[in-house]
């Protein structure tokens, strides 16, 4: 696995495509039932401006976090704002329909690229989670990220 995310000022940028309508990819990661499969599951009203609970599915304890909703544009963009013991993270989904399929940025918009190599490679995991989701195959294992991939990561500073 090679690892696929630039910083762009202090904007992580991370992408994946995949052969379908972006309706499709985006309900893969906006429906708390497929959320869950990859990601975490999702409670509350998903609307713009509100906050709801999204368990961290595939982190030690699977702990439960809150994220406010701060855009929802279906099929194209959601922003998100967490906070929690790891701080602030503030996120966006960014789906464009390609000729191919759609392609899919996660930008994760840091206020310090300090941890970034922490950080990095936990976003490539669970968008290949995502892929493997889609495409019905085993999930991948976190030991082939990190800290693998720490190295990459902590050079685009």
């Amino acid at each position: 696995m090679n690892p696929t995310g630039r910083l762009h000022g202090t904007d992580l940028v991370l992408t994946r495509t995949f052969r379908a309508p972006a309706e499709d990819v985006w309900a893969s990661v906006t429906e708390p039932d497929r959320t869950a499969r990859w990601f975490g599951a999702w409670t509350g009203d998903p609307r713009p401006g509100a906050t709801v609970k999204l368990q961290l599915a595939f982190e030690d304890g699977q702990p439960w976090t809150e994220a406010r909703i701060d855009a929802c544009e279906p099929p194209r963009r959601l922003a998100l704002t967490t906070h929690d013991d790891m701080g602030r993270w503030r996120l966006e989904l960014l789906l464009t329909e390609t000729a191919d399929g759609t392609e899919l940025r996660l930008v994760h918009h840091l206020d310090t690229v300090d941890g970034i190599g922490e950080v990095g490679p936990g976003w490539e995991y669970y968008l290949d989670q995502l892929i493997a989701c889609r495409e019905g195959t085993p999930l991948p294992a976190f030991d082939d990220y990190y800290p693998a991939m720490k190295p990459y990561f902590e050079g685009l500073r």
